[in-house]
């Protein structure tokens, strides 16, 4: 068995402990027993930092495109190889089943392949000028060294696609993984330097955010920022660079509608939005929250999603068949309770589950709140657990408008047989995403992002390399 190991800073290509030595504990959540610590950076850590990654942009942007991708492509395959042992850290660290961890590092190893291959096209064009011997040119360059900061629910795949798409464009990065769990995206840097990256390009740090965060978009050396987050620390980071005029991409919190209609198919509808909503423990950005199900087929639909969801082994994600793993601190074994709580004090019928489990870790029973309505907290908050509030709707026009009730923006779920509906539903859903009779996000080669309170920028398909690119004009007259 894989044994946990302590993590430490890199910077400018060593691995370091924090220029004091002070260490952060790491928990594990299925056993709420400290299992590791992670190297906690200071001032002097940041600007060694900030100075590797200024070194690191003028090395790496010099740098062919081709011999950018070739890394990337290398580094796919070491994270492959390594899978196993980097999903059993990620497992002890965050809690998910390790098939699940599995699963994410097979994605963030498939957002490197696409990253590398799109870094190959960040093209330019020719315009036609209006007079002889003028040449009117249009460049993309790369816009500088980036302060990313990635959370803990997706600890890989989440600093994958920032750093794919840094390094795919020529920038290079600082990224702030979550201290929740810094063991598996250390390994993710790993590969990276193992399949030669240079030094200063890549540099990973960890410590008290509020702090990090300051220095590193504040710093003139940082010219883009890319953070993974709640809404609430999101519009701070926004307006912290917006202060200092720097790009953003803010991928950030979500209440996702799921509408389903009398003619889809309900046994595919449950199947699927089930496995959606429990992935994670429901600790997921995109999960589907709020299902809108059509009068008709409500009682079914509720019905058989609780059997689904009575039916999944909660547990260790070590173990054997376990389905859901544990949540990742205390504090969200609470909001559940409080959520859960004030939903049925307000006329919600909890279908199943609604309380934690055992004595030990931050479990909590996969739960089904039916009947909900808009003054409850769980329908105007992210829950970001498991919890899947269901109400009935009459008409399409209704679904869609509770879909758009919430400015909150990122995904959106729907099912239907009728072509008329899906039509309806792509014009009127208000969301950065929608994915209509099958789960179809994420993809490293389509957009991912949302708008409103969800945040704006993508961290997929072309726009993502296009966030980490500036666009410069220049013409010359031959004569």
């Amino acid at each position: 068995m894989t044994a946990y190991r302590n993590t430490q800073l890199y910077i400018d290509g060593t691995w370091t402990d924090g220029a004091q030595g002070r260490r952060i504990d790491v928990i594990n959540p299925a056993t709420a027993e400290v299992i590791g610590h992670v190297a906690r950076a200071e001032a002097p850590d940041l600007r060694r930092a900030l100075d590797a990654a200024a070194r690191g942009f003028v090395t790496w942007s010099r740098t062919s495109p081709l011999e950018r991708s070739d890394i990337l492509r290398r580094a796919a395959v070491l994270l492959r190889e390594r899978s196993p042992d980097i999903a059993a850290l990620m497992t002890m660290e965050q809690g998910k089943p390790v098939g699940e961890a599995q699963v994410e590092l097979a994605a963030a190893a498939d957002v490197l392949d696409w990253m590398a291959e799109e870094g190959r096209r960040t093209y330019g064009r020719i315009v036609p000028a209006r007079a002889p011997g003028v040449m009117q040119e249009v460049i993309r360059t790369p816009v500088g060294p980036v302060a990313a900061f990635a959370p803990w629910n997706f600890p890989v795949n989440q600093v994958a696609r920032k750093v794919g798409s840094a390094l795919a464009a020529g920038c290079s990065i600082i990224v702030k993984a979550a201290e929740e769990t810094p063991a598996s995206p250390a390994e993710f840097i790993r590969a990276l330097a193992d399949a030669g990256v240079p030094a200063g390009v890549v540099n990973l740090v960890y410590g008290v955010p509020a702090e990090i965060s300051e220095t590193l978009i504040a710093d003139p050396v940082i010219r883009k920022v890319t953070f993974t987050g709640s809404t609430a620390v999101g519009k701070h980071l926004a307006a912290l660079a917006g202060s200092h005029m720097k790009r953003a991409t803010m991928e950030l919190g979500g209440h996702a509608p799921a509408i389903v209609c009398a003619d889809a198919d309900l046994d595919r509808a449950v199947a699927l939005l089930a496995g959606a909503k429990f992935r994670n423990a429901g600790q997921v950005c995109i999960a589907p929250t709020r299902f809108l199900v059509e009068r008709p087929v409500y009682d079914t639909f509720v019905s058989r999603f609780a059997d689904v969801a009575s039916g999944l082994r909660v547990g260790d994600g070590l173990a054997e068949g376990t389905r859901i793993g544990p949540l990742a601190n205390v504090r969200r074994v609470d909001m559940m309770e409080t959520l859960v709580a004030d939903a049925q004090a307000k006329g919600a019928r909890l279908v199943t589950g609604g309380k934690r489990m055992g004595n030990t870790g931050y479990f909590f029973e996969p739960t089904i709140v039916a009947d909900v309505t808009p003054a409850m907290r769980a329908m105007n908050e992210e829950p970001f657990g498991p919890i899947a509030l269901m109400a009935p709707f009459d008409t399409l026009d209704a679904a869609i408008a509770e879909a758009n009730r919430l400015s909150y923006g990122l995904a959106s779920y729907a099912f239907t047989g009728s072509g008329r509906s899906a039509a309806l539903l792509r014009d009127g859903v208000r969301a950065g995403m929608l994915t209509i009779n099958h789960i179809g996000l994420g993809l490293p080669e389509v957009p991912f992002g949302g708008i409103g309170d969800s945040g704006y920028g993508s961290e997929g398909g072309i726009e993502a390399v296009e966030a980490y690119l500036d666009t410069r004009f220049v013409t010359v007259r031959a004569y």
